[in-house]
């Protein structure tokens, strides 16, 4: 069980967690905090939940969020502009891989664009929705699914060859409040710097736990799949990718794939 109380106890933070919304088990702590959002929450505003019963990743995929993971969503109002909110992922992405390096001495490797992995497996996805209105940013939800304290074995057999947890890498159980804590306090971190225009500064950061660049990889969207080698991601978060023919192209999004035969 997490513990509201040790969260607030714990917590380092100006405004992430300020405001918390805890349960035992929710259907989407996205669609929660967005609801919220809606009617006026806080920036900061912390969702979270024992469980979900309908968590979803990228591109409407179920997302197995049981009891022992950290299942929570944050509810940012950065004053950006529309098409920069998804830079939000590069920040989020490299607190929490830093964070897990940090804390826990482990091999972590962030895929792009919103994959936190160990050893090649995922061990974290990050989901960021966006709500606009009369084109101006209106709020930014930040759902992040970290497997924590779950047996590989309890994964859906399909889920077990490509996912980890830290309680497998480990072999331990980690102290979940704790973890939360120190995750909040390095995303807003790394939320301020991003706000203060550092993206390039972030993003050379990112890089550093970006492992598929220079690599042959492949590349889905839209059901066509591409293969080249990954030269760089951009200034604007786009993966730049040198196909065989020598030509280059830009990706803005995509399901991509690396270190296979």
């Amino acid at each position: 069980m997490i513990s509201k109380e040790k969260i607030e106890s714990c917590l380092k933070t100006k405004i992430l967690g300020r405001k918390i919304h805890y349960y035992q088990v929710l259907s989407s702590t996205n669609k929660l905090a967005k609801n919220l959002a809606l009617h006026g929450a806080s920036e900061g505003t912390l969702v979270i939940a024992e469980k979900q019963t309908e968590g979803k990743g990228r591109l409407n995929r179920k997302w197995f969020s049981p009891n022992g993971g950290l299942w929570f969503s944050i509810i940012l109002k950065p004053k950006i502009k529309t098409f920069e909110a998804s830079k939000l992922t590069f920040p989020i992405s490299l607190a929490i891989a830093e964070t897990i390096r940090k804390t826990f001495n482990l091999n972590v490797e962030i895929k792009w664009p919103n994959d936190i992995l160990i050893n090649n497996r995922k061990v974290c996805g990050i989901l960021t929705e966006s709500v606009t209105k009369e084109k101006k940013l209106k709020f930014v939800v930040v759902g992040i699914g970290l497997n924590v304290n779950i047996n590989l074995k309890e994964f859906p057999e399909n889920l077990r060859c490509s996912a980890t947890t830290l309680k497998e890498e480990l072999k331990r159980n980690v102290k979940l409040e704790h973890l939360l804590c120190e995750l909040l306090f390095q995303i807003e971190r790394e939320y301020e710097l991003f706000l203060n225009e550092d993206f390039r500064k972030i993003l050379e950061r990112w890089k550093s736990f970006a492992s598929f660049l220079g690599k042959r990889i492949k590349i889905l969207m839209n059901g066509k799949l591409y293969e080249g080698i990954a030269e760089d991601v951009d200034n604007e978060g786009k993966l730049v990718v040198k196909f065989l023919d020598g030509t280059v192209r830009n990706f803005v999004a995509g399901e991509l794939k690396y270190n296979f035969i």
